[in-house]
Order: C-alpha cells, then structure tokens, then sequence
C-alpha cells in the first residue's frame, strides 16, 4: 500500500475510534440514567451475578483435577478435597458449572429490562426527532436509507449493550484471573505462555477485524442503495406498469445487488482467514502449555490432574477468546450502524421553537404577509417582497404559472420552513414567536394529493381529531359527501384503503382528507390545488363540499383551475414570487390584464376539451 494510502487509513482509523468512543459515551446514559434507581439497582445486581457467575467458573477446574488425582491415587497439596472421593468431587464439579451457568442466566434476566428499556427509548428518541428535521432534510433523504439507518442503529445498540458489558468485561476478568493462577500454581513460564497466547489472538483480532470493517461498512453502502431502489420502485409501483419498466427497474435493483454481492464476498473471504489465523494462535498457545504440563508430568513435579486442570483452564479461556473475534468484530459493526443513527439524531431540526414562544391565539384568522422573501437556495430567489392581508373570515385566491410561488406560500405558512426576509402573522402574532404545535393545530390543509394511511377509513378520518366520537366522524364524512359511499362498502368505516390509500379512487381520497381536516376543525383553511388532480365533474361536486368547509373561515386557495375560484373574495396573481394583479374576479377580468389571459387561455381549452 503507498505511504499516502497508509496516512490516509491511519486517519480514517484514528476518526473511526474517536467517533466510536462518543458513540459509547452517548449510549452510557441510557445505562445508567439520573432518577430511575431501579434501572441503576438492576445494572449493579447484573454485574454482582456476573463476577459471582466468572469466580465460580475460575474454580470449576480445580474440581476436576482432585476428581482426577483421586481417581488416579495421588495425594498432593489438595489433599483436603481428596477426602471427598471421586464420585462427591464429579459432582460438586457438576453442581460448580451449573451454578456458573445458572448465575450468568440470571444475570441475563435481570439487565434484559434495562436494555430493553434503553433500546426503546432511543427508537423513541430517533423516531419522534426525525418527525422534528425540517421539510427540506426530508426531500433530500430517502425513506428507505433512513428506515434501514435507524433499523440498524437499534440493533447495534441493544448488541452493545448486551455484548460489550457481558462479554468484554467478564472475559478480561477471567483471563486475568487464570493468567494470576498460573503463575501462582505453576511457573510462570505457564503465564507467559498464556499471556503471549491472549496478545497475539486480540492484536491479530483487532488489526484483520479493522479491514473487515471497511469492507462491511462499502457492503453496508451498497446494501442501503438497493434498499432504496427496491421501496422507491415499489412505492411507484403504478408509474413502472405504465411505462413497462419492470426490466428496467430489475436491472437498476440488480446493479446494486452486484455491488453488494461484491462486497459480501469479501466480507465472507476475509472471515475465513480472520477465522483460520485465530484458530493458528489459540492451538499454538494450547499445544505450547499442554506440552510443558506434559514434561511436568513426566518429571513428577506435576500430577496428572495438574495436566487434566491446565487443559481445562486453556480450553475455558480458548472458548471466550474464540467468541472474542465475534464479539469484536460485531461491536465494531455496532459502533458505525450506531454512529450513523447519532449522526441522524444529531441532525439539527432547521425550524425549532424559541425557549419563550406562546401558543398561538386565533381570534378571528387574519393572516398577514409583510414583505415575505423566501429562497431554497440563496442563489434562486422565490418569493421576492410578498405584502398580502387576508381579513378573518375571507376566501383569497392565489394563482399564477407554475414556479410562481403559490404552494411557498403554503409551506412558509406552516412553517416547513422559515421566511428568508419580512413575517407571516396571524392575528398580528409572528409565526416564528408561537409554538409549531399551536400554529399546525389552527391551520387545516387539504393538499393536491391526499395520502391515506394503510389502515382503516375511519382512522384516516379520525387522524385529523384522534379523540373524536363515532357521531362526530360521520358527521364530517357526511359534509364531504362521502358518507353514502363509505355505508355501501362491504366493511363500511373499516374499510382498510391499501397504502398510500390506492384502493380509493383520486375523488374519494380527497372526500377522506376533506373529512379529516373538517373534523380537526381549524379556523384558517389552506387548500393548495385541492381539486386540479380531479376530474372536471369530480371537481365540481368536490367544490361544493370546500365552499361549505370555507363557511366562517378564513381561507387561502391555491389554485391551477380559474373555474375553481371565480367566486372568491379576492384573487391574487403571482408571477416570479411578485403580486402583479389583486381584486375580484369581476374587477380581473375587466382590468384585461394577466389574470383576463390566463382566464381566456383555460376557457378557451374547456371549450376545446368539450367540443
């Protein structure tokens, strides 16, 4: 490898435990958090099982070789344990490993409720923090790569928390106790043996195991690509069968499957010689002692339990230390699939409420927009100096050609993102000076498209007021005139509507979303294109259930159909994020402006379309 290869492994390697040592600073909290003694009592308990469970098992060997002098006739320095008898010994042996067993068990059952609580908690964290990140992060993610992240994540930490404190600690402890034994019982040639032995296997571990995690995080890569391939294709699934891309998308899915394919193959090639090395190590240290006990033997200064005793304590350690590679390496794993999940929960919401922000308080609904500029990109203005007042109670208009600046208008107003320049108010409050839960609670928004989610109708409805009443959904299904059709489904308000509610038509997802939003009841109605996904007369009878929805409201409509708002209070034109005409339609269409074109212009299309 060249000098600058090898600088720039040193690097990544060297951020790689940096960003694996705060990993496991945030996850110790979890462990050991401020005013929940019993999480604390349960950790403690665990660890007392767990030095209990290893002392036990240290001893156990000592057992079986008095089992062995007695039965081979030689009365050593355990002389007192020879006057049990074999058979009493061979079963104190017995009762020695169940007891070991038995307390690491226990120690198993009693941290499983701390894990378990920990992991759920930070699902909990994640999941709701990812419901905070702005509108902008959640475009430029995909669904698929974060569900596999936090999917992941999760996994890494509960392997953490049972491996790393039940695993790596007890068998530093176990070894450092044999290792003392040695030296103390033998020579401590025995410990040299076994502590070169422990060196080796771990620096060996350590060093195969760093490449093989560079291999798995590309393989990890790779995986959450065709991950989101696979849900992107799937979540279009009506798109693919229009255009008969089956194949087509098969082959991007498999593009990316060979990538991993590739990788996993690796993956797979350097665990079969991590494996092989450690087996060479452990085999050579067991050989090496066993020899030497033999010679001892063979001398008289060791008795043949003494030889039975040094097997058993290298086969005792040679167990752990197998399970070490396992451990180490999953760990390592742990600690990237954790990193990327603390890195998404790092993530900073772009909108956030200010420490003293008030709850709104909706009087009338006079919105107002003081010289509103907004950008996406500072490069690419949007809106450019926006000053509109919609009075309480009043029906305005947005309209203008695509790119204009309506549905930023609607965003800004929810508060997906914040103004660049000047203030949305309602009711003279500052929408950056209110609570984001206040301000979502008085605005109601039935969107262009409606997205159901895969559970029932009656769900659907009753998500826009989950404390709702049976009377109360049905009473907002039968404003949207939706409610004579929902009666004649087989399973009626249960009536599951599929994912992203594709078993409805276009007509009657909107009926659902205008229930949903007349049973939350806001006082200021956002309808942003509600009905140009819809056909012409499904619109019309659509309409009719918005005007009766805009009755005491104040209302804001986006709208791409002029048909759609003629009878609104105001309309205002937009063009290049710039007001350039406002009044009624009447005053529009007489001032012969753009608004008198753009109304000519789809008359005339009408016309066309009906001849």
């Amino acid at each position: 490898m060249p000098p600058s290869q090898i600088t720039q492994a040193g690097k990544l390697d060297r951020a790689e435990r940096s960003r694996g040592a705060r990993t496991i600073r945030q996850v110790a909290p979890y462990l050991w958090p401020e005013g929940q003694p019993w999480v604390k009592q349960r950790v403690v308990l665990a660890m007392l099982a767990l030095v209990v469970a290893k002392l036990i098992s240290v001893g156990t060997p000592f057992l079986y070789k008095a089992a062995v002098d007695a039965l081979a006739g030689e009365a050593r320095a355990e002389g007192w344990l020879l006057g049990l008898g074999a058979v009493a010994l061979t079963i104190a042996y017995g009762v020695a490993r169940l007891s070991s067993v038995g307390f690491g068990e226990l120690r198993d059952a009693i941290f499983v409720r701390v894990a378990q609580r920990a992991l759920r908690q930070l699902a909990l964290e994640t999941f709701e923090h990812i419901h905070r990140l702005s509108m902008r992060y959640h475009i430029t993610r995909k669904t698929g790569g974060l569900s596999r992240i936090i999917e992941r994540g999760v996994k890494g930490v509960e392997f953490l928390l049972r491996f790393m404190l039940f695993s790596v600690g007890p068998l530093i402890l176990e070894l450092t106790m044999v290792s003392i034994l040695f030296a103390v019982l033998f020579d401590w040639r025995y410990a040299a043996v076994v502590v070169v032995t422990i060196w080796a296997y771990v620096t060996f571990t350590f060093k195969v195991t760093e490449w093989r995690v560079a291999i798995r995080r590309r393989m990890n890569e790779a995986d959450t690509q065709a991950n989101q391939k696979a849900i992107d294709s799937l979540l279009n699934f009506e798109t693919v069968k229009y255009f008969g891309a089956e194949k087509r998308e098969a082959a991007r899915y498999d593009a990316s499957m060979a990538g991993y394919e590739q990788m996993a193959v690796k993956t797979g090639q350097s665990l079969a010689f991590l494996n092989f090395g450690q087996s060479l190590i452990i085999t050579t240290g067991l050989v090496i002692v066993m020899v030497m006990a033999a010679m001892g033997v063979q001398a008289g200064t060791l008795t043949v339990g003494d030889f039975v005793m040094v097997q058993a304590y290298m086969i005792q350690i040679t167990m752990p230390l197998g399970f070490l590679g396992t451990v180490y390496r999953e760990i390592r794993q742990a600690l990237v699939d954790m990193g990327e999940m603390f890195d998404l929960l790092h993530q900073p919401a772009e909108i956030q409420d200010k420490p003293d922000a008030n709850v709104l308080k909706v009087q009338g609904g006079e919105v107002t927009f003081d010289n509103v500029q907004f950008a996406y990109d500072p490069a690419r203005p949007i809106l450019k100096g926006i000053s509109l007042t919609v009075p309480a109670g009043q029906t305005v208009a947005l309209v203008g050609p695509s790119g204009s600046g309506k549905s930023t208008i609607g965003r800004l107003m929810f508060r997906f993102y914040e103004v660049t320049g000047g203030a949305i108010r309602i009711d003279g409050q500052d929408l950056r000076d209110v609570t984001q839960d206040s301000l979502h609670a008085a605005i109601g928004v039935v969107p262009q498209d409606t997205v159901l989610f895969n559970d029932t109708i009656r769900y659907n409805i009753a998500y826009g007021r989950p404390d709702a009443t049976e009377a109360e959904i049905i009473a907002a299904a039968r404003a949207a005139k939706i409610h004579d059709f929902v009666t004649h489904l087989p399973e009626g308000y249960d009536t599951a509507v599929g994912e992203r509610g594709l078993k409805l038509s276009g007509g009657e997802k909107q009926r659902v979303g205008i229930a949903r939003t007349l049973l939350k009841n806001p006082p200021i109605l956002l309808l942003d294109e509600a009905t140009s996904a819809l056909d012409t007369q499904t619109e019309r009878d659509i309409q009719d259930s918005l005007k009766a929805m805009g009755q005491g409201r104040t209302v804001i409509t986006i709208a791409h159909r002029l048909s759609t708002i003629a009878d609104a209070d105001r309309i205002v034109v937009l063009e290049k994020g710039e007001i350039v005409e406002e009044g009624t339609h009447e005053t529009l269409l007489a001032r012969g402006g753009r608004y008198a074109a753009m109304w000519a212009r789809q008359s005339a299309e009408e016309d066309e379309d009906a001849a």
